[in-house]
Parts: C-alpha cells; structure tokens; sequence
C-alpha cells in the first residue's frame, strides 16, 4: 500500500493552521483538489466519529471519498479513514500532524491508499502517489 508524506511549513500557527484545515465552510477556500467538502451523517462539525465527504475536482475524476476522523486531538492531529467504496480507491487513510516552531508551524500530511481494480494497481498507484503529491503541495 502506497505511503506518501508531505511536509509544509506554515508562516501561522498550528492551532490557527488545524483551524482553518477542518472548518468545512471555507474548505473550498484553500483546498484546490476539491470541487466539494461537506460533513455527513449528522455531524455538524470536524471532530472524532464525525464524517466527511470531499469530492475531488472535475480535473481529477470527481471521485468522492467520504472519511470518519478516527483521531482528532484540536491543533495537533487529525486523522481520517476511507468510509465508502469510490472508483480507484480500495483503501484510503490519512493524517495531519501539526508542530509549532518558533515562527509559524509544520503541517506533516501523511496517506496511505490502496488502488482497486487489483490487477492495475502496479500502474495505478504509482500515477495516484504522484498526482496526490502534487495536489497536496499546491494546498
């Protein structure tokens, strides 16, 4: 199962960074991999339990993944695992883990994913790990 890591440092806090990364009104404001964003299933904000549906943008195939947050500890982590069964993703989890520095933060975004139908995954998840790099970096 692919992994890929990503790391960006931030000129603001992490309490201000974790803030403003699960606040599904203005995901759409920085978020440029999502035509959509909402929370599901009743919840009616982030938090352990509640769930989520981004949909990705039309560029990208639209695919929707809807996620639980299986951990949320407020400005340090967050993380998320995959809840329905979207095209191309037979597995999918994710997490942010945030740390102060001196000036601004670190915002250390962790995925693994498993790509379906099984027998293309050889060429699927090396395309999936580079588009989602480059999505993650742009955000």
């Amino acid at each position: 199962m692919p992994v890929a890591t990503i790391s960006v440092e931030m000129p603001v806090s992490s309490a201000e960074v974790f803030a403003l990364l699960h606040d599904y009104d203005r995901r759409l404001e920085w978020d440029t991999l999502l035509s959509s964003a909402q929370l599901t299933r009743g919840s009616i904000r982030a938090g352990k339990d509640a769930c989520s549906l981004c949909v990705g943008a039309r560029r990208r195939g639209g695919i929707g993944i809807e996620t639980r947050y299986v951990s949320f500890d407020e400005g340090r982590l967050a993380a998320v695992t995959m809840i329905n069964a979207p095209p191309l993703f037979s597995k999918f989890a994710a997490s942010i883990r945030h740390e102060d520095r001196e000036v601004g933060s670190i915002a250390t975004y962790k995925l693994h994913f498993e790509a379906k139908p099984r027998w293309l995954r050889w060429l699927l998840e090396p395309v999936m790990t580079v588009v989602l790099r480059i999505e993650t970096r742009k955000r």
